[in-house]
């Protein structure tokens, strides 16, 4: 009534292989799926660090705007491609675009260099308020281009603040 049929030798040693490789197909897709959900995704923070005057013309200039950038990952990011707007004492003040690769270092802070344009309408409040102030208060927007394990997103990124006029003179 309950006896199990004899398996042929070759039959043993296929069944063991089968049922191990049916678990393995089962188990490492959800062991992935464990992995993938417990590393989360944090949002990068910016601030511009200092400011760098590299350039003046009829029209306007050009400045590098030096910005610290923290990962607050266990892993590191790329970013392919970040661009920003900075406001001087809430007038617009020039673009910047970088389209070089930095990366991003785990849990850790890091410098990025971006150029900036900008127009000399932009100039006349904030050359007010360092006479006045000895500072610049500024606004930047920034949308950082990230790979993330093969996928690309782009995360906006803003910060408000001061810079003083010995970073402006660097």
């Amino acid at each position: 009534m309950g006896e199990r049929p004899r398996l042929i030798p070759s039959q043993r040693i296929r069944a063991p292989l089968l049922r191990r490789a049916i678990v393995t197909t089962v188990a490492l897709p959800l062991a992935a799926c464990a992995i993938l959900h417990r590393v989360q995704f944090e949002r990068p923070s910016v601030e511009l660090d200092s400011v760098e005057v590299t350039g003046l013309g009829l029209s306007g200039g050009s400045l590098t705007l030096w910005l610290d950038v923290y990962n607050p990952n266990g892993y590191e990011l790329r970013t392919t491609r970040v661009e920003a707007e900075l406001d001087l004492e809430d007038t617009h003040f020039g673009d910047a675009l970088l389209e070089d690769a930095v990366d991003l270092a785990p849990a850790s802070h890091t410098s990025v260099k971006v150029p900036v344009t900008f127009a000399w309408e932009g100039v006349g409040a904030g050359a007010r308020a360092l006479l006045q102030r000895g500072a610049v208060s500024y606004a930047l927007e920034a949308k950082f281009r990230i790979d993330i394990s093969g996928s690309r997103r782009t995360i906006g990124l803003r910060s408000r603040g001061e810079v003083a006029i010995k970073d402006l003179t660097r």
